[in-house]
């Protein structure tokens, strides 16, 4: 059995997933191995059933929910997401930090079961309209933060949307990282979530150590991985980057971003 069967696909595969599908009660139509628009419409139904992305397509989480597949593992990408594919998603940003940070970020994406294409271009994405220069970092004082008389970060201090409790909380839990973790909600959220469980809300300068701003960027994502790929799905770049961001901060540069790595990374 191959593990992606798509929209045009012919053969005894194609028969065995039409089968699969008619026992589980998402009739294909006629079972006559062509993946036609009765067996999409049947694949998509089946996904929203089982909250699988509805995309149509039958991989290895949809082929193993319908007994076809022994893993639901998604193919590993990260392979393909070279220094040069990541060079061209990260204009400007020093190749000795994409040298540096680049396998530490891969490897997190393959430990929370997130290396597929999307997720990979994601990720590196992510980092062009959070840091740029693939390197994580402390925010730094802006006008969305930090009023015009007041202290760094109390813009941030009584936002109890992020778990903020007064000052100096702003300031302690600024955004850092790869995906700029911000709010006291958060670093309490997915400290104890690493691999090597850590208390971030007495130690949040940990959040800026390449390893576990690896592993929170991919806690991050993993998180919202099925929004994400309905997002991009549709050609809605604003969506998948609210959906990490909260607005619309450095949107442009995310799509942009994806969409070089999507050209350039081998399909």
């Amino acid at each position: 059995m191959r593990l992606k069967l798509v929209y045009g696909d012919q053969g005894p595969d194609v028969t065995a997933l039409q089968q699969a599908l008619l026992a589980a009660g998402f009739n294909p139509g006629v079972i006559d191995g062509d993946f036609g628009t009765g067996t999409f419409n049947a694949v998509s139904a089946f996904q929203q059933a089982k909250g699988l992305l509805a995309d149509g397509i039958a991989g290895p989480r949809t082929l193993h929910a319908l007994g076809l597949a022994e893993s639901a593992d998604l193919p590993d990408a990260t392979g393909d997401m070279s220094v040069q594919v990541a060079s061209l998603m990260l204009p400007g940003a020093p190749l000795a930090n994409i040298k540096t940070h680049l396998p530490v970020i891969l490897a997190s994406l393959r430990a929370f079961e997130i290396p597929d294409r999307t997720m990979a271009l994601m990720a590196i994405a992510t980092i062009r309209a959070e840091t740029a220069g693939c390197a994580p970092i402390s925010e730094g004082i802006s006008a969305f933060n930090t009023s015009p008389t007041g202290h760094p970060f109390d813009l941030y201090d009584h936002r109890s949307d992020l778990g903020n409790q007064g000052p100096p909380d702003g300031a302690l839990f600024k955004g850092r990282g790869f995906v700029q973790l911000t709010g006291r909600s958060n670093y309490r959220r997915y400290g104890p979530r690493l691999p090597t469980p850590a208390d971030l809300v007495k130690k949040p300068e940990l959040a800026n150590t390449a390893s576990v701003a690896a592993d929170l960027l991919s806690l991050f994502l993993a998180d919202r991985e099925l929004q994400i790929k309905d997002a991009i799905l549709h050609g809605n770049f604003q969506a998948a980057r609210r959906l990490v961001n909260g607005g619309l901060h450095g949107w442009e540069q995310f799509e942009t971003s994806f969409k070089r790595g999507d050209m350039a990374m081998p399909r």
